[in-house]
C-alpha cells in the first residue's frame, strides 16, 4: 500500500487535475510501503539490514490499481549481509516508483549499516543508519489540468485533438535530494520489536519554488515513522531432507505526514511452501485484504501477494498485485547458517 493523500478518486482524468497540480506544487507524495514488507526488510527498518551471513537479494514489484492502467507501479532491489568480525550489517538499495503511468517517476539509491551489541544471552540489539540520493522527474506532456478537459469529450475534442491548458509548465521537470533514516531494532529467537524513521532531514522535492502554505502542506518530504513487531513459533525443525516450519504473526504501523497505516497478520511455512493472510488499515486509503503464496527453497524464494480492496474504490480496480524474489546464499556456507533469531520470514 502507498500511503499517498490523493488516492480516493476513482475516475481516470478527473483525479489528474487535483493529483498532479499538488505534486507539482508541493509534492505531497508519501514513501511506498510492501504488502510483503517481510521481503523487503531495507524498506521497513535500516537495523535490519544484516540478517544473514552471505549476501541476501531481494527484487520487488508493486502493480497497484492495474484496472486504471499502470497508475502506481514500484520496482525495487536490494542486498545486504553480516559481516561478524565488524558486528555490522551493510546493504544497499535501489527503487523505482512510477506514479500517473510514469508521469511522476522517483529513483532513490539508498545505502545501510547496522551495529549488533549483545543485551542478555539470546538477546541483541541492533541500530541502523541509512543514507539515500533520489532522483524526481516529471513528465508535463502526460498532465492533465481542469481547463483542458471537456465535461462531455474529456481532455481531447470530438476530433481527438488534446485540449491546451493555460497552465505554465515547470522550467525543469526534475528534482534531486538527500534522504536520511535510523531505525533501532530489539530481538531474540522469539520475537522482535523495532522503529525506524525514514526521512529525517524532511527533503524538500517540489518543482516549484515558493510559499505554498495557502495549501496547508508542510514543506518537504515529511517524516516517516514505523513500528513493527512479531514473533516466531518453530514447528518442525529442519533437517537434510526437509526445511524448517514455522508461524510468524507480523505487525507493520507507519505514520506519515498525518496518514496512518497498520498492516497485520500471519506468516506460515510448511517445508517448501509458504503462505500468508493479512489484513490492512489505512486512515484515509481504505482497508485491504492481503493473500500471499510461494514456494521457497534453500536458494530461492518467490511469493505473489493480491491486495483485495474493501474500501469503497472497490475491486473493480483491480486491487493490487505484488511479487517478491528474495535469493539467499547461506547454502554455500552449511556450517555457519544457525540462526539464533526470530528472523526466519525475512530470509
Amino acid at each position: 500500500m502507498y500511503l499517498k493523500c490523493n488516492k480516493k478518486s476513482k475516475l481516470r482524468y478527473a483525479f489528474l487535475p487535483v493529483m498532479w497540480v499538488m505534486v507539482v506544487s508541493v509534492t505531497w507524495s508519501q514513501d511506498p510501503v510492501y504488502s510483503q514488507f517481510y521481503n523487503a526488510h531495507l524498506q521497513m527498518n535500516a537495523a535490519m539490514a544484516g540478517n544473514t551471513i552471505t549476501p541476501l537479494i531481494q527484487l520487488n514489484y508493486r502493480n497497484q490499481w492495474p484496472g486504471l492502467g499502470n497508475i502506481y507501479t514500484t520496482y525495487s532491489v536490494s542486498a545486504d549481509q553480516y559481516i561478524p568480525r565488524l558486528k555490522s550489517g551493510i546493504g544497499g538499495m535501489l527503487l523505482t516508483d512510477n506514479a500517473g503511468d510514469g508521469t511522476l517517476r522517483s529513483t532513490v539509491f539508498t545505502g545501510f549499516y547496522s551495529y549488533r551489541v549483545r543485551v542478555t544471552k539470546e538477546r541483541y540489539l541492533k541500530a541502523g543508519l541509512e543514507a539515500g540520493l533520489g532522483f524526481l522527474a516529471l513528465d508535463w506532456n502526460k498532465l492533465r489540468f481542469g481547463d483542458a478537459i471537456d465535461p462531455l469529450t474529456g481532455p481531447f475534442t470530438p476530433g481527438g485533438t488534446p485540449l491546451p491548458s493555460g497552465e505554465a509548465p515547470v522550467v525543469d521537470g526534475t528534482a534531486r535530494y538527500i534522504n536520511l533514516g535510523a531505525g533501532v531494532v530489539l530481538y531474540d529467537p522469539s520475537w522482535h520489536i523495532g522503529i525506524s524513521m525514514k526521512n529525517i532531514n524532511t527533503p524538500e522535492i517540489s518543482f516549484l519554488r515558493g510559499d505554498f502554505s495557502g495549501y496547508g502542506a508542510a514543506k518537504g518530504l515529511p517524516v516517516r515513522f514505523t513500528l513493527h513487531a512479531g514473533s516466531q513459533t518453530i514447528l518442525r525443525r529442519g533437517n537434510m531432507n526437509q526445511m524448517p516450519s514455522f508461524l510468524s504473526p507480523q505487525i507493520l504501523c507507519t505514520v506519515q505526514g498525518g496518514y496512518l497505516q497498520v498492516n497485520g497478520g500471519a506468516y506460515l511455512a510448511v517445508n517448501q511452501v509458504m503462505a500468508g493472510l493479512w489484513y490492512r488499515y489505512s486512515t484515509f486509503n481504505g482497508d485491504a485484504a492481503i493473500v500471499s503464496l510461494g514456494f521457497r527453497s534453500q536458494f530461492l524464494k518467490v511469493m505473489y501477494s493480491f491486495d483485495y480492496t474493501t474500501s469503497s474504490l472497490s475491486i473493480r480496480q483491480g486491487g493490487s498485485h505484488e511479487v517478491g524474489l528474495v535469493l539467499n546464499f547461506d547454502h554455500l556456507f552449511p556450517k555457519r547458517q544457525e540462526y539464533n533469531d526470530c528472523f526466519a520470514i525475512f530470509r
